[in-house]
């Protein structure tokens, strides 16, 4: 079942083929409190709405250093700071954007725009202090994660071990394109990752390469405490700009495409958008955060 948000004032569905199946809860959030909902009757045509960011997590947990080939490649390039595994730390949902939403360069505070594929849970239950054999039994769903950073300001950040800024920046969390639930994945840990700039693939790996598993990723950030609804990243693959030997030609830039695809669940779509073009005005002046 692929669980969708659409419409202008967000609803919630579930698609059938061409068509959205409304269901009689007011966000997706509730739908997973409520542990599920029922059809009103009500159909609405894919090409009549736009599908928006399947969910709004009340927390969303940010996974970094799972993959661990994305280590190896940043040491290739002698990127300023380790990777280190089991780098947790929450994401900002204001900055969430859905499926053909664009990506707002604010050249105003970066020159170095980045891409990272990754493999998102959504919580279906309350829980916490979970072991990793009960984990598996809180996993309401999957769905794609672009996890948009500024690796100038990441570098500067990760000065005092600590980084946040350079991946909240308003639009930097595209999400989406719907909630695959678990009956569709038999197994996460199987399925092939790809990115695509303009069509050309940047990152291109599979789930199997997590140096642990979901289910021991959520029981490890369980003692936090999970609500219904919540997002887990699990950790992006190699193949990133800012991790290439010719990183400056392969950053970002006003009218690219990205295309964010992982097997069993879609592709997440987002253009790339100059400051003036999204808001109207020249971006503000140039400030080194």
């Amino acid at each position: 079942m692929k669980l969708v948000s659409f419409g202008d004032h967000p609803r919630v569905g579930v698609l059938d083929g061409e068509e959205i199946a409304v269901l009689d809860v007011a966000t997706m959030r509730q739908y997973f409190e409520r542990g599920g909902a029922d059809e009103t009757g009500e159909r609405v045509a894919l090409v009549e709405t736009r599908l928006r960011a399947p969910i709004v997590p009340k927390k969303f947990f940010h996974t970094a250093g799972n993959f661990r080939e994305h280590e190896e490649e940043s040491k290739r390039v002698g990127w300023s700071h380790e990777i280190a595994p089991w780098i947790v730390f929450f994401q900002n949902v204001d900055a969430i954007v859905g499926p053909d939403e664009p990506v707002v360069y604010p050249e105003h505070l970066t020159e170095e725009l980045d891409y990272e594929l990754e493999l998102a849970v959504v919580i279906a239950k309350p829980g916490k202090w979970l072991s990793a054999e009960e984990a598996g039994e809180y996993v309401g769903g999957y769905l794609i994660f672009n996890d948009i950073a500024a690796r100038d300001i990441q570098r500067r950040e990760m000065r005092s071990g600590v980084f946040s800024f350079c991946k909240a920046i308003d639009t930097f969390c595209p999400l989406g394109p719907w909630i695959v639930t678990p009956d569709e994945i038999p197994d996460a840990h199987d399925l092939r990752m790809e990115l695509r700039v303009n069509g050309e693939a940047r990152q291109v790996s599979h789930s199997g390469r997590m140096s642990v598993t979901v289910p021991e990723i959520l029981s490890h950030y369980s003692a936090l405490g999970y609500s219904a609804g919540d997002v887990v990243s699990t950790g992006t693959v190699s193949g990133v700009a800012g991790f290439s030997e010719d990183a400056a030609s392969l950053y970002l830039r006003p009218g690219d495409v990205m295309e964010a695809e992982i097997e069993r669940i879609g592709v997440l779509r987002n253009p790339v958008v100059s400051w003036e073009q999204a808001h109207g005005e020249p971006a503000p002046p140039r400030v080194r955060w």
